[in-house]
């Protein structure tokens, strides 16, 4: 899949959110690395201060934003085919933004299982 297309998929997933988390995105930038992840198993990964933890003194000089990578190659090397690739953009993407919310892994597990059921993933 070319760069540009995998982006848009990014993007999509992105605005696929309910309306009321797109607004409280705060000061988080979302990116695709080309390759695989470093330990090749991870399809995404969230660096920075979740909402959840921020103090009141947060973003008021230079802070840098949050950063969520989307590792393009290890989504394609276990995409079982091409359809499945949005897919686990999607989800991956929203897992990574639970983090920026401050939502521990079991608890990303409790929304993607939601997800699931409601048809969202």
């Amino acid at each position: 899949m070319e760069n540009e297309e995998f982006e848009n998929l990014i993007r999509e997933a992105v605005e696929a959110l309910p309306e009321g988390i797109r607004t409280k995105l705060n000061n988080v930038e979302i990116v695709m690395e080309e390759g695989e992840s470093p330990n090749n198993s991870l399809f995404g990964l969230y660096h920075g201060v979740s909402q959840l933890k921020r103090g009141s003194g947060y973003g008021l000089g230079a802070t840098l934003p949050d950063k969520i990578t989307i590792y393009k190659g290890t989504i394609e090397k276990f995409a079982q085919s091409p359809q499945m690739i949005p897919v686990l953009v999607r989800r991956v993407v929203w897992h990574e933004i639970g983090h920026h919310f401050g939502f521990d892994e079991a608890g990303i597990r409790r929304l993607e299982e939601k997800w699931e059921r409601e048809g969202k993933v």
